[in-house]
């Protein structure tokens, strides 16, 4: 194998796939990124057997050809380049050398056949969307392990009702590499999901089971609810969480007529409070939560305003921007 490119065309594609490449692995392969040579055109890809990621880009290919190399080696030498810089890139046996001007580099290599890669998925149905528009699905779901539902209209309507789970590690690569523009087209299969953006193709092993109904735990409609300020209230917890339990993170909330009132206290008997000016009527309820929980929901809403529906002291809360019913943030009591 033997290609000629400009750094930034092989740097690019490393960058993308970097995230799934780790230096140590049970299987030594699997720290190394897979390079696919021909047709002028350069493939990398990297995974660690639960995500895979594929980018591609233009090159100069006098012999076609497949060879992995360490990743993060790999990227480093390209990152350590001036900019424009002019990078040969050819295999001598069981070794990889790379020149760039003055710069001479060797580097060891696995047989591609060594390398897993994920082949076709056999899709039961593909989505077309805008990036932006799910990369904004993410964004305000990611950091919950707890409950936020956001969703948004497709174009075209789903050829079937489908419902599956992408690990962790797969929604947050998926969320490191979309844009804001451009269309992500999606295929959802048996095992797998993959999504393909631009030059980049992510896939991802699918969780077997089926997510919990989350419909059953979202409160319909609480009795009481209270509005406010939203960077108001963020700021209040942040100040009161100073003084909160390290491990637990246990903030109290009471709602009074125009005024929630926050409160925390650690094993060293130290204790803060807080209060702020809300939007309030009703009984007057007291309840705990993990703080942590409350600022992730209030950092993902983009509204000036929220009102956060309440039912008593052992029931879950419902926060979300007024008037706004597609994104929704379900945190539940603790006890202090």
């Amino acid at each position: 194998m033997k290609l000629t490119a400009a750094r930034e065309d092989v740097l690019a594609p490393l960058q993308s796939v970097i995230g799934v490449v780790e230096r140590r692995q049970t299987m030594p392969v699997l720290a190394n990124v897979l390079l696919s040579a021909r047709e002028n055109r350069l493939s990398v890809t990297g995974t660690d057997l639960e995500v895979e990621l594929v980018a591609t880009s233009q090159v100069t290919v006098p012999q076609a050809g497949d060879i992995t190399v360490p990743g993060r080696k790999l990227l480093d030498i390209f990152r350590s380049l001036p900019e424009k810089t002019s990078v040969t890139l050819s295999t001598e046996g069981e070794r990889v050398s790379l020149r760039a001007g003055r710069s001479r580099f060797t580097l060891s290599s696995l047989p591609a056949a060594e390398f897993p890669v994920v082949e076709e998925i056999n899709a039961q149905q593909t989505l077309s969307l805008e990036q932006g528009e799910f990369r904004r699905l993410i964004d305000k779901t990611h950091f919950s392990m707890r409950l936020a539902l956001c969703e948004t209209e497709l174009k075209e309507r789903a050829k079937i009702g489908q419902q599956v789970i992408v690990p962790r590690k797969g929604v947050l690569e998926l969320q490191r590499i979309l844009g804001t523009e451009g269309a992500i087209e999606l295929a959802i299969g048996t095992n797998h999901v993959r999504a393909q953006i631009g030059d980049i193709r992510f896939t991802s092993k699918l969780i077997d089971g089926r997510f919990p109904e989350y419909g059953r735990v979202i409160p319909s409609s609480p009795g009481r609810t209270v509005a406010a300020d939203r960077e108001a209230l963020r700021q209040a917890l942040q100040r009161t969480a100073i003084l909160s339990n390290e491990k637990y993170r246990g903030i109290r909330l009471t709602a009074r007529t125009d005024l929630l009132m926050i409160q925390a206290h650690n094993p060293e008997q130290e204790e803060a409070e807080d209060q702020v000016e809300v939007a309030y009527k009703g009984e007057e309820v007291e309840i705990g939560f993990n703080v942590n929980y409350l600022l992730d929901a209030l950092g993902a809403i983009e509204s000036d305003k929220v009102e956060i529906g309440l039912t008593d002291s052992n029931s879950s809360c419902l926060i979300h921007a007024p008037g706004v019913v597609h994104t929704r943030y379900v945190v539940m009591p603790m006890r202090l």
